[in-house]
């Protein structure tokens, strides 16, 4: 494993309950930061208009993913929102034994998992929302999500935001800005 400097390569799992704008936050640190690489999650879920195979996701068969998970091919997997999600072991220690800094969008689930499995590489961010009313009103301007959906992932972001009084840092993301230099901040003092 590759270290630079005094610091280890580091696993940065940003999770927010859905629409809490975790995946716009990534996106600015990979614009930002070239040293970061993005972890493609493997789901179960249909693929949104938006999306392409193997830049947002790996999208597989619930029957392709549980013959993975069964083989012990995740480093971290869970089951949010009615369908599965997780992250390939060998995606994750490839890019550790390289000195990659890696960017996980996953759940806290996902989350909890990294950092039971690599405790010194994972750094957890979690992301507030402003307020829950917020939060409903950004996940009903999204395309590609049906009415229960939506009901699905504002009652499971309740108990997300039990979980993240485990992460290593939170911000609220009230002004993305505001937020982003926070998140940068975190990312300038915790890695290589």
């Amino acid at each position: 494993m590759k270290k630079t400097g005094d610091k280890l390569p580091r696993l940065i799992v940003l999770s927010a309950p859905s629409g809490g704008g975790k995946t716009t936050l990534c996106q600015m640190l990979l614009n930002e930061f070239p040293n970061i690489h993005l972890s493609i999650s493997a789901t179960t879920r249909k693929i949104r208009p938006q999306e392409k195979e193997g830049v947002h996701y790996q999208f597989l068969t619930e029957a392709a993913f549980k013959a993975m998970r069964d083989k012990g091919e995740f480093a971290e997997w869970a089951q949010v929102h009615n369908n599965l999600y997780g992250t390939l072991k060998k995606t994750v220690e490839t890019a550790l034994a390289q000195g990659k800094n890696v960017l996980f969008d996953i759940d806290v689930q996902g989350a909890m998992s990294l950092k039971k499995l690599y405790p010194r590489h994972a750094l957890l961010v979690f992301v507030h929302p402003p307020s829950m009313e917020e939060l409903e009103k950004r996940l009903r301007a999204r395309k590609g999500d049906t009415p229960d959906a939506i009901e699905t992932r504002l009652q499971n972001a309740y108990d997300e935001l039990e979980w993240s009084k485990r992460f290593d840092h939170q911000i609220t993301n009230d002004n993305l800005e505001r937020a982003y230099q926070e998140l940068r901040e975190i990312i300038l003092k915790e890695c290589p």
